[in-house]
């Protein structure tokens, strides 16, 4: 049956996957000739124009037992998202329509998609390379700060490889401990990353914030003090580049921090805030149900308001006045942005933001958190345009993920390369190859936790002692590294979680969030990161190769 369509297939469909506005697209479909359909039509609706077309194809001859319809279609000058499948019928009248499915008289059809999508310039130097991500509190510590005088009720460890504080606090986790890793640290090791292949380091949130996660900001303006200064992020980017290294970070703008500057819920700062006075200039940001104590936040977490995005103000600040926020940092040093729990900003708002950013450098990035395939994610009941050519470069590619643990884990290898057909037909050849594909992330257990094969409990006491056996551990490095052939060997920028080419162990937050054990590194495993991460580094084939 799949035989009649197949849109993989150079035989019934060119080009492959998406295609670029104003374009055409060849169809062609083949049923048997005993099946005696003598006219075939392609039916497409279009999502964001809202229209539907028919075009009839015409009769091109035979191919062994089968029929051959084939036309040439036009693809819309509009970026859109189209949905297709065929009506066959005879001269009698009688037939039916033709889907994912297969062949079927009524019913609602599983069509095909076909992203259209606006040309737009992707920075090449992103997918060629290896990213890495960096707790930058857990990264390294150069001395032990004193928190004295800085935001939130902070208390720092004495040692560096001490457990990070998980137990609630009146029922509340704090993620207030901090190790003290800094700026400075990183750049004291950007020897060690580029010998590891690196050429792009993304750092979680580096700004003011009370927490030791930062993704509630305090204050866009100021780098967190316990960090450094806004001369060691320029240093840090500065010796980076001399390393053939971009630093990009996490852009958190969909919500702030109770304590932040901007809402000011303690009385830290002494400009007003949103939760001292209506007539604080950043009262129009918030949602309040009942001010000043009931407002909308993120997943309803009091400590983190949400700010609202559409708010001129806050898009001015932000975005679009000179020396906004997305643009001072840049002419700071980074090179790009990744955009926190992108489904959650508006699409005009990602467009501004992405206005800007090459607005300020052309060649800069921007990459969204987004969980699933992004280019026919739905999103608070809205079809969202990520990656259309007007918004995101690339994601995050959490499919990869979920697809490659499973096969790991035992699953059958034809359902990873099938998931990861349908990102490659679905994305934009430039949006695939800008993907930031990873084994985990500080958002998840660390991956030779879950591939040493045992069952995990979501009891937190229990983690906080989890460790694997040497049989798991053994079982779990070997799996680890042929997790890592995949990860650096697939299209896309390969993204390492900091301290997994060390071997490092841990469940879910905050274990997954531990100290890089300086000196404790599993020395065969970071040499199998390092020969991959050269290979990369060496071979055309795996930065920009096509795949089959």
């Amino acid at each position: 049956m799949r035989n009649v369509f197949d849109p993989r297939s150079a035989l019934c469909k060119t080009p492959f996957g998406a295609v670029a506005c104003g374009k055409t697209v060849t169809l062609c479909c083949r049923p048997l000739a005993v099946d005696d359909f003598t006219h075939c039509a392609v039916v497409i609706q279009r999502e964001f124009a809202g229209s539907q077309t028919e075009t009839e194809l015409s009769f091109a001859g035979f191919l062994g037992d089968r029929f051959c319809f084939s036309a040439v279609i036009p693809v819309p000058e509009e970026p859109d998202l189209l949905w297709y499948h065929f009506r066959f019928w005879r001269d009698n009248g009688t037939g039916c329509l033709y889907d994912k499915t297969g062949y079927h008289s009524e019913g609602t059809p599983v069509s095909w998609q076909m992203t259209v999508y606006r040309e737009r310039h992707t920075p090449e130097w992103f997918g060629v390379g290896v990213t890495y991500q960096i707790f930058p509190d857990r990264f390294c510590r150069l001395s032990k700060p004193n928190p004295s005088g800085m935001l939130g009720d902070r208390w720092v460890h004495e040692a560096w490889d001490e457990l990070p504080a998980w137990r609630p606090e009146n029922g509340e986790i704090k993620n207030r401990d901090f190790f003290g890793g800094s700026l400075a640290g990183i750049q004291a090791h950007l020897d060690d990353l580029e010998a590891l292949g690196v050429s792009t380091i993304y750092l979680c949130p580096i700004f003011e914030a009370a927490s030791n996660h930062r993704y509630n900001t305090a204050n866009y303006e100021a780098i967190d003090p316990m960090l450094g200064t806004e001369d060691d992020f320029q240093s840090l980017c500065a010796e980076a580049k001399r390393h053939n290294i971009r630093v990009i970070l996490d852009g958190v703008f969909n919500h702030t921090g109770s304590q932040s500057i901007y809402f000011n819920a303690d009385g830290f700062y002494p400009t007003l805030g949103a939760a001292q006075s209506m007539d604080s200039p950043y009262y129009p940001w918030f949602s309040f149900l009942d001010w000043p104590h009931t407002y909308e936040s993120w997943w309803g977490i009091t400590t983190l308001p949400n700010v609202r995005e559409e708010t001129p103000s806050y898009v001015d600040y932000i975005i679009e006045s000179e020396n906004s926020i997305v643009r001072r940092w840049l002419r700071a040093g980074a090179s790009g942005w990744r955009l926190d729990v992108a489904d959650e900003l508006p699409d005009a708002f990602i467009e501004k933001l992405r206005t800007a950013v090459e607005e300020t450098d052309p060649d800069a990035l921007l990459i969204g958190e987004v969980w699933e395939d992004a280019s026919n994610k739905i999103s608070y009941s809205q079809r969202r345009k990520y990656l259309l050519g007007h918004e995101l470069h690339g994601v995050m590619n959490y499919p990869f993920r979920t697809a490659l643990l499973a096969y790991l884990l035992g699953g059958d290898a034809a359902a990873f390369r099938e998931a990861m057909e349908t990102i490659r037909e679905n994305y934009p050849p430039a949006a695939f190859y800008a993907a930031m594909n990873f084994l985990g992330t500080h958002d998840t257990p660390r991956i030779l936790t879950i591939l040493g094969g045992g069952t995990l409990s979501d009891d937190r006491e229990w983690q906080s002692t989890y460790r694997l056996s040497p049989e798991q551990r053994a079982l779990g490095l070997a799996r680890v590294r042929l997790a890592a052939a995949v990860l650096f060997t697939f299209p896309g920028s390969p993204m390492v979680y900091y301290g997994d080419e060390a071997g490092m162990e841990g469940c879910g937050d905050p274990f997954n969030r531990g100290t890089f054990p300086w000196g404790q590194e599993d020395l065969e495993l970071q040499g199998w990161f390092r020969k991959l991460g050269t290979l990369r580094k060496e071979r055309p084939s795996l930065q920009r190769g096509s795949i089959r």
